[in-house]
This record gives C-alpha cells, sequence and structure tokens, in this order.
C-alpha cells in the first residue's frame, strides 16, 4: 500500500506540543509559522511518497553490493538522492548562515520520521550527514566550517560516524586507531573501523568521515580520544572533491535488515585526516553528534511504527475472516471487527503518537536549549537531556513491538515477504542496537541523569508531569480517569527513582540492574503526559468546533493509551523495587 505521511498529527503535535509559544518569539524562528511548517511538510511528504517510499521493496530485495569500482545501491536510489539534494531537503533543519532552510529542530525531526518511514535504508544516509553537521558546527574551525559545511548542508556531500572497532564495540576506550601528525598540520590516520553506515557509495559527490583515533602519547582510555575529519576525497584548491584519500571500504556486513544501506567495514591506511578542536576532547566532541544521532534514531522508531501500523490497518479493514463474536453477522467480516485486532491496532496507534508527541516535545526543548537565553536556556537543556534517552530507548523499543504487532494482525501472511510487513519488522531490530543499546541509553538516564544530580531533573520532571493532571482533572470525567492513570504512573515513577538514589552509590549493581525498567517506565510515563497535553488541546479545540473527527480520534487515543499503555509503569516499578536480586542470585 502506499506510504501516507501522517501531516495533521504531526502538525497538531508541532502546534501544541513543541513549545511553538516560546520558540516563536525567537529571533532565528520570527519569520515562520504553522502554515509553513504545514506547506513544507506537505510538499516533503508528497516527495517521500511518491519517490522514496517504492525503493524500499526493491532496496530490500536486492541490498547493496560491493564491487571493485565501489559499492553499488539498489536501482533508483542515486536518482532519488539527487531530487532529494536538489530540492534541499537535507538542509532543512540547518541554519541559514550554512546554506540551510533554518526550519525549528521539531520540523527537521517530523521530516526525519517522514522520510524514515518511506524507506529506512535511505534515510540513514541524511541522518548520518545531520550528526556531522551538528559536530562541526559546534566545534569545527571556521576552516574546516567554510569548507564542509554548506556542501554537506546541502546533500551534495555526505557525513558518516568511525566510532567502534572489531575489539572495541561500545567500549569506546579500546579503540586503537592511530592519528600521527605531519609537518603540514594534518594527521596520518591508520586503523579498521566496523558498523560504518553508508562509509561508501556513491550517491554524494564526497563522504565526510569524522573518526575517532588516538595521537601518539595520548592518555589511555576514552580521554585519549581525538576526533579527526577524514573526507574520502581531500578537497582540492577550490573545494570541491580532489584526489582520492586512502579510506578504503573493505566489506558490506549481510545484516538482518535495512538491506539497501551500506554498513562497511573501513580501512584507513594512513589517511589524511584534520584534527577537530583540540586532542584528546574527540570523545567530547563526538558525543554531540552521537546526542543527535541518538535522538534521531528514536525518531526512526516512530518512523518505523506508523509504517507498521498504516499496512496493519488497511489489511485489517480489507481482510475478511470470521464470523463477529456477539452474533452481529451469520457471515464472515473484516478481521477489523474482532475485538482483539482492534486491541492491537489501537495499542499501535497509541504507542505511535505517544512516541511522536515525546520526540517532537523533546525537539522543542533541545531548540530551546541552544537558541533559549539565560536561566531558561539551561533548564531546557536539562530536560532536553533527560528525555533523549527516552526518545531513544523506549520509543525503539516500541517500533520492535509494534511491527511486531504489524505481523500478527496480517496472521500468516505477516509472515510472508510479499505482504511487506516483515522488512519493517526486520528493519525495525537494529533501532534498540543503533547508536548504544537500550542498556547503555538506560545507564545514561540512571548514571548521568539521576544519580549524579541526585534526582532534580527527575523530580522536575514529575512536578511536569503533575501540572498536567490537575488541568485534566478540571477538563471532564474522561480527562479526569486520564490524570488518575497518570497519577498512578507517577507515583510508579517516584517510587522507582527514590530507590534507585537510594542504592545507587551505596550498591550500583542493584541499582543498574533496574536501569532498563526504569528507562522503560520512565519512557512510557513521559509518552503518557504528552498524550495527557495533546488531549488537553483538542478538547479545547472540539469545544470550539475545530474538525470534531480528528479531535475526538486524539481524546480517544490519549485515553486508551492511559487505559491500557500507561497501567504498565506498575510491572516495571516491581521490577525495579524487587526484581534486581533475583537477576544478580541467579546462576546465568
Amino acid at each position: 500500500m502506499q506510504y501516507l505521511p501522517p501531516i495533521q498529527d504531526i502538525t497538531f503535535d508541532l502546534e501544541h506540543l513543541s513549545q511553538w509559544s516560546e520558540l516563536r518569539s525567537l529571533p532565528c524562528y520570527g519569520e515562520f509559522d504553522l502554515a509553513d511548517f504545514r506547506a513544507v511538510l506537505g510538499e516533503f511528504g508528497r516527495f517521500c511518497s511518491e519517490v522514496i517510499a517504492p525503493l524500499g521493496p526493491l532496496g530490500d530485495e536486492t541490498g547493496s553490493k560491493l564491487h571493485e569500482t565501489g559499492v553499488e545501491l539498489p536501482e533508483g536510489y542515486k536518482e532519488a538522492y539527487a531530487q532529494f539534494a536538489e530540492m534541499g531537503w537535507q538542509s532543512l533543519p540547518h541554519a541559514q548562515e550554512h546554506g540551510g532552510m533554518g526550519f525549528p529542530r521539531a520540523v527537521g525531526a517530523a521530516a526525519t520520521e517522514i522520510l524514515n518511514a518511506a524507506d529506512m535504508s535511505f534515510g540513514l544516509c541524511p541522518l548520518l550527514t545531520d550528526g556531522a553537521i551538528d559536530a562541526l558546527v559546534k566545534n569545527g574551525s571556521e576552516q574546516q566550517k567554510a569548507l564542509y559545511l554548506e556542501k554537506l548542508v546541502t546533500g551534495e556531500w555526505s557525513g558518516t560516524m568511525n566510532l567502534t572497532e572489531p575489539q572495541a564495540g561500545s567500549d569506546l576506550a579500546r579503540i586503537r586507531t592511530r592519528a600521527e601528525r605531519r609537518e603540514d598540520g594534518s594527521y596520518a590516520i591508520t586503523g579498521t573501523k566496523i558498523f560504518i553506515t553508508y562509509g561508501e557509495h556513491a550517491l554524494s559527490g564526497n563522504i565526510v568521515h569524522l573518526v575517532l583515533a588516538r595521537t601518539p602519547g595520548a592518555p589511555s582510555g576514552p580521554k585519549g580520544l581525538s576526533l579527526f575529519i577524514v573526507p574520502k576525497y581531500l578537497p582540492d584548491a577550490e573545494g570541491g572533491a580532489g584526489a582520492r584519500n586512502a579510506a578504503t571500504c573493505l566489506s558490506l556486513e549481510h545484516k538482518l535488515g535495512v538491506h539497501a544501506s551500506p554498513t562497511t567495514v573501513m580501512e584507513f591506511e594512513g589517511a589524511t585526516g584534520f584534527l577537530v578542536g583540540e586532542e584528546n576532547r574527540g570523545l567530547e566532541y563526538m558525543f554531540i553528534m552521537m546526542t543527535s544521532a541518538r535522538f534521531a534514531v528514536g525518531v526512526q522508531g516512530v518512523a518505523i511504527a506508523e509504517r507498521s501500523y498504516q499496512h496493519a490497518l488497511a489489511y485489517a479493514r480489507e481482510r475478511v475472516q470470521s464470523r463477529p463474536v456477539d452474533g452481529s453477522s451469520a457471515e464472515s467480516v473484516p478481521i477489523i471487527q474482532h475485538p482483539d485486532v482492534r486491541r492491537m491496532l489501537l495499542r499501535m496507534r497509541a504507542t505511535v503518537e505517544g512516541c511522536r508527541a515525546l520526540a517532537i516535545a523533546t525537539a522543542g526543548w533541545l531548540d530551546l536549549a541552544e537558541h533559549g537565553d539565560g536561566g531558561a536556556r539551561d533548564e531546557a537543556a536539562q530536560m532536553a537531556e533527560f528525555l533523549v534517552p527516552l526518545v531513544k530507548g523506549f520509543s525503539t523499543e516500541r517500533a520492535v513491538e509494534v511491527a511486531s504487532l504489524g505481523v500478527q494482525v496480517h496472521g500468516g501472511m505477516g509472515f510472508i515477504e510479499e505482504t511487506g510487513v516483515a522488512r519493517f519488522y526486520r528493519d525495525a531490530r537494529i533501532l534498540p542496537i543503533y547508536e548504544g543499546t537500550t542498556a547503555i541509553q538506560a545507564n545514561d538516564l540512571l548514571g548521568r541523569k539521576v544519580l549524579r544530580d541526585r534526582g532534580s531533573v527527575a523530580r522536575r520532571f514529575a512536578l511536569c508531569v503533575a501540572q498536567i493532571e490537575q488541568e485534566l482533572a478540571q477538563a471532564g470525567p474522561e480527562a479526569k480517569a486520564v490524570a488518575e492513570r497518570l497519577a498512578t504512573a507517577r507515583s510508579d515513577f517516584e517510587a522507582g527513582l527514590e530507590y534507585l538514589l537510594e542504592v545507587g552509590r551505596e550498591n550500583p549493581n542493584l541499582a543498574y540492574a533496574g536501569s532498563v525498567p526504569f528507562l522503560m517506565l520512565t519512557g512510557n510515563l513521559a509518552a503518557g503526559w504528552q498524550l495527557g497535553r495533546s488531549m488537553l488541546a483538542a478538547t479545547e479545540m472540539l469545544a470550539r468546533g475545530e474538525d470534531a473527527d480528528f479531535m475526538s480520534r486524539k481524546i480517544a487515543t490519549a485515553s486508551f493509551y492511559a487505559h491500557n499503555i500507561l497501567v504498565e509503569t506498575a510491572v516495571e516499578r516491581m521490577r525495579i523495587l524487587h526484581g534486581a536480586h533475583s537477576l544478580l542470585s541467579a546462576d546465568v
């Protein structure tokens, strides 16, 4: 079936959840209004539906291939990327001073969802380029910005992130790639990197690799890493792609999903690299790109879940099977009339909309953290840092669940490749692993975002939820019932938080045994909180007679989430408070 970008739901979230009322007062966004967002996302959605989405089945079937001349992508990808770059879509969320359109980050997140829902294999290339742009904007020299940013922002060149190595995995302290300084100030980069997404391809005119490596005499561990720009082609005197650098793709990984996206093993054989910032601060700089990528991967989770839901809904409306249990028909009916199919579809929809709401709200705080003023800026930064691991960890875990439900709705046909839903399930499975596994996100949330400040930001998050509870309690019986479910979930969160704060310093193993349940509990609460906000906005607009069908649907989705998904925080609470001892004492 054709992919239909959910523009109405996205623009609703942009208006009501992305802190737009605050962002619009900032000088960088003063020229925009909601009509601009709706227009640009509508046009981008049309492009993705008509040009990008048709690439997915063929890309999944044929995959990318490595030849002596380089990596060959499936038919149509090069032409589609050329259109993508020519139309300026890579530039959408980037600053105008670097050649971008300058739209808010939340609009960029919406575009990331639409592109990756159309075809995640295609969307991975622009996603990594976005991260490279963010890293260079914040840490590159003026010369580096002048040389690389405009071409990255336009999509003429693409970017990659080169972190892990065969012996290192996620343990970046074990990185061995060497960087030796030359007389001209450049560095010779030598080493092997694995799992490099779009490390080699011919879509763009150049590939700008950002590489972590060690200089001679650098401290051991992560503090001895430096960050380098290692382009596939060294820029010539005019700033174009010149001589070929000594960066070679040795092989492509054969993967469970995202087959068209080339995942490469890269060999740097004395390749010319250029230091970003100062030596031994590479991991600090790379964290900017990693944060950008982690947030974007969370949005990919929303994307693949949305695509899975659309397929399942269309199939359930068409597939005729079995008589209804209430005897209302003597004939078989479309399966959407069966209660358990409705349960699965509504769980899919509510999960998608909850995770989307959380991502767009977080994007708003990221923008306020970058462009706001004074204390408000600091508060926004703290809230954004707290929420990013939730967007990444919770949304991607839920994406796998939603994609699995999509297969289940199709029944036996879901296990058959021709229906297309198996691809979504296979593609979704990488997302809880990409850019730091769920456990890494959970450890980051617990260690850096909770234990480090003794729960200060976590408690402020809980107060924000409590405020929405109070507003919902005054908005009618259905909203009051949602408020009660939110209050119970918040109580589960607070109980888990206080327990982890109590044991975290004296018995880290006991605390971190509950870190993933804590992330899932907190993500569930955060998504429910944002759906509570959307329920308030929809209730107000419904009372004014605005788009009754859509607003009623938003209210129903928030209610379903509260009574069927948010209630699961109680299970995670029990795992946090009582599960660690059995986990740590068991013989594995």
